[in-house]
């Protein structure tokens, strides 16, 4: 029988980043499932902060050297690699000196959040399901943990919806405790509108926030699993409205068990 392919979008992983709930689970998640007879691959953003020469990372050329275009702007993407080796997996890393080079992840020093955190999501997104396509791996189920990996089940849903590689793919979104308090810009809607996306579609950016852009994650997953035990009510209300199926949240000695049970079950179901 084939492996299932399940594709990691992760906003954190140690050791390449300090360790958080996010990074933790970015780190021993993707060995587990694999663990568990699935094939993986694992994304995460290549932050300024991250260290390139102690965690060995190295650009793959064969990937790198496409531009992506947001907000009528030319960004070039590279892809870089590390392998983790006690886990015998590999981390690919969205590169980009625009949105990726500064010393700090989402907010600035004095913890204002970036003020382009919004195309550095889109810019992510794009990236990853671009190198995918070049990877020519088509995975089952895609997880994707944290808020900047928000419009990949949006993309999934209408940009990649006639590729033949993601035509069969399950979303599941992961939310966590979200401390970030601001706006994005008012022309987030713009960045995102295209062909295959309407305005209509992402209807509930038109109030552009980090919680409106969890909520049009779950709007366009297949199923949620609670990667925090807490959520403002906001996001918490969310969840419980939504019409897919969610996973309770986990502690760290059950939650890759249940975690695959769930995938099972999402892969399961027409």
């Amino acid at each position: 029988m084939e492996k299932k392919k399940v594709l990691f979008i992760f906003q954190e992983i140690t050791p390449y980043l300090p360790e958080s709930e996010l990074s933790k689970i970015g780190r021993y998640l993707p060995q587990g499932i694999q663990e568990r007879g699935k094939e993986i691959r694992t994304f995460m953003p290549r932050y300024g902060c991250v260290n390139e020469r102690r965690n060995q990372l190295h650009e793959v050329i064969r990937l790198s050297g496409m531009n992506l275009v947001i907000n009528d702007t030319d960004h070039p993407l590279i892809i870089k690699v590390a392998s983790i080796q006690t886990a015998r997996m590999q981390v690919y890393f969205i590169d980009n000196e625009d949105y990726f080079h500064r010393k700090f992840v989402m907010t600035n020093k004095t913890g204002e959040p970036f003020e382009d955190n919004d195309e550095r999501a889109v810019f992510f997104a794009k990236g990853v399901l671009e190198t995918v396509v070049k990877l020519r791996w088509a995975p089952d189920l895609i997880h994707c943990h944290g808020w900047i990996s928000s419009f990949v089940p949006l993309f999934i849903k209408k940009t990649y919806a006639q590729d033949p590689l993601f035509a069969q793919s399950k979303v599941i979104y992961s939310p966590y405790e979200n401390p970030l308090e601001k706006s994005f810009n008012n022309d987030l809607t713009e960045k995102v509108v295209s062909n295959e996306i309407s305005k209509e579609d992402i209807k509930i950016l038109e109030k552009p926030n980090y919680t409106n852009l969890e909520k049009l994650a779950f709007q366009y997953s297949d199923g949620i699993i609670r990667g925090s035990e807490k959520y403002k009510p906001e996001v918490e209300d969310a969840i419980k409205g939504a019409s897919v199926p969610v996973l309770d949240y986990q502690t760290e000695e059950t939650y890759i068990e249940e975690y695959d049970n769930f995938y099972e079950k999402i892969l399961s179901t027409e």
